[in-house]
């Protein structure tokens, strides 16, 4: 019984460190726990065992560093995230250059874009579950020098299949940084102030895609395709040196000092319990996390389906003969990227805000009302009018470029709400939660760049544009739905889960 006393003032310990906002009084044995009255909260505590919820606590949790050193943080997560998404664009303006160089068709080149977004899909599974056992700084030191290592080793390939290899590898460290960039702001900033920072961090991993052809269209007119990889192992260099120096351990509480007392084979089965992938595919049990990746995953689809055949769809409309000619439409949307920055995380805070003027309270389900107008509205209209506009040769180069640039602002309105909303559900668990998230998106962004250029060929852009916009208007059903009852869903997981718990022995309870 000391020994079970001891572990449950450890995980009430750690509940306080992880989420701030629910205070704990005690955390008693099984046999002397009096019955609990329902509380609401606005948080959802997945992994937490019953606890008495008696108030909001300070946000002192969150002042462990000044506003300049957090602002540094943002600012190289943001740097670091802009690595892995702009490597998986930039080499779309070199694909025929590629192909030639490895005498392949280009529809062989595209797909190992695909695949390198699907290992940016399965790798999340792997950081998120790290992130939490320990912490932010170590895995990012890892996954930087691996990411510069593998971006060299795609540079000097020889041969078709050590390019796959290569670019596998790259996909699988960087979206580390996306995983525990959104972690390391979710420790930092509070709840009201997250949407803002959540927008800037991911004006890095919004641009890249974006602007990553230009620069690769600028380089390959001029050089050879595989300085585009030099020039990405050298921004991987500087990256690797910004979190050495620059970058401290954010987490609250690392689940790694649990290990410290622990037998081997105790620390083997307590390792496996943390890190095993399942963990993050079950938390779509949630059916508030599944819309929400849902709706992430039409936007990725949407801007993967759009960059990817630019080259091979407005190059035959306006004319053009050079990859710098084609690149130069990959600045429309990147610019909007970077405007978007400037008003979607203020616009995600100022609905949160709004609501809790509304209610008195905040839950986290207001702030997904800040996309609906973007995702159900501007976004599938601008698709409409690209897409037909290039199928039906109207409107000269204007119409798309502002298309496009539209495209960019509203997608800026619309991923900081939703990234923010995963960090707000389960703090604890936020790295599981944001990894989960881009799992899914990737998936859909890596069917999204294979898809995208046979189903043109076959349909045309004009109807694949409109399946795009469907998708878009699905997913913003679904958030709508969530908005009203999202809530609901949370609690009534909370409470089976809670059942499910109880009805377990206290050894069993220890190991979940």
């Amino acid at each position: 019984m000391a020994k079970d006393n001891v572990f449950t003032e450890s995980r009430a310990k750690e509940s306080r460190i992880q989420d701030p906002e629910i205070h704990i009084s005690a955390l008693t044995p099984r046999e002397e726990r009096q019955p609990l009255e329902h509380t609401i909260s606005t948080i959802s505590n997945h992994d937490m065992p019953a606890v008495v919820v008696e108030s909001q606590a300070s946000e002192e949790i969150y002042n462990k560093f000044p506003a300049h050193r957090k602002r540094i943080i943002v600012a190289i997560m943001s740097f670091c995230g802009f690595l892995a998404p702009i490597s998986s664009t930039t080499v779309l303006s070199a694909i025929p250059e590629v192909a030639a160089t490895f005498h392949c068709d280009g529809a062989i080149v595209n797909l190992s874009n695909a695949m390198y977004m699907v290992f940016m899909g399965v790798s999340p599974t792997f950081w998120g579950p790290i992130g939490n056992v320990y912490g932010r700084r170590l895995p990012c030191i890892i996954s930087a020098s691996l990411f510069f290592a593998f971006s060299i080793g795609t540079a000097v390939a020889p041969n078709l299949a050590s390019f796959y290899v290569f670019r596998i590898l790259t996909a699988f460290q960087g979206t580390s940084f996306l995983i525990l960039g959104s972690s390391a702001i979710g420790d930092i900033y509070t709840p009201t102030e997250r949407g803002t920072a959540i927008g800037w961090f991911l004006s890095g991993t919004l641009i890249g895609p974006a602007m990553g052809p230009f620069i690769g269209g600028i380089i390959v007119t001029f050089r050879s395709w595989r300085v585009i990889f030099w020039l990405q192992a050298a921004l991987g260099g500087v990256g690797l040196l910004l979190v050495l120096f620059l970058f401290p351990e954010t987490i609250h509480y690392k689940r790694s000092e649990e290990l410290k007392t622990l037998s081997r084979s105790k620390r083997a089965y307590r390792m496996w319990q943390w890190l095993n992938p399942f963990r993050i595919v079950v938390l779509y049990r949630y059916p508030n996390l599944l819309t929400v990746a849902l709706a992430s995953s039409s936007l990725v689809w949407n801007m993967y389906s759009l960059l990817t055949p630019i080259r091979y769809v407005l190059n035959p409309r306006f004319n053009l003969s050079s990859p710098i000619q084609s690149g130069l439409f990959y600045v429309a949307p990147g610019c909007g990227y970077l405007l978007g920055t400037f008003l979607g995380g203020r616009w995600a805070d100022h609905i949160v805000r709004k609501w809790i003027g509304i209610r008195g309270t905040r839950v986290p389900e207001d702030r997904l009302r800040a996309p609906i107008a973007f995702m159900g509205v501007i976004i599938p209209g601008c698709m409409l009018i690209y897409g037909w506009s290039i199928e039906k040769k109207r409107g000269g180069v204007p119409l798309p470029v502002i298309m496009m640039f539209l495209q960019g602002v509203a997608q800026m309105m619309c991923f900081p709400s939703l990234n923010t909303y995963c960090l707000d559900v389960n703090q604890g668990r936020s790295a599981e939660v944001v990894a989960g998230n881009y799992m899914i998106r990737y998936f859909f962004a890596a069917a999204g760049s294979a898809v995208c250029l046979p189903a043109i060929r076959v349909i045309g852009v004009g109807w694949f544009s409109a399946i795009s916009a469907g998708f878009l208007i699905v997913a913003t059903f679904a958030i709508y739905v969530t908005t009203l009852y999202g809530r609901d869903w949370r609690e009534k997981m909370d409470a089976r889960k809670t059942a499910k718990q109880d009805q377990e022995a206290p050894g069993e309870v220890e190991m979940n």
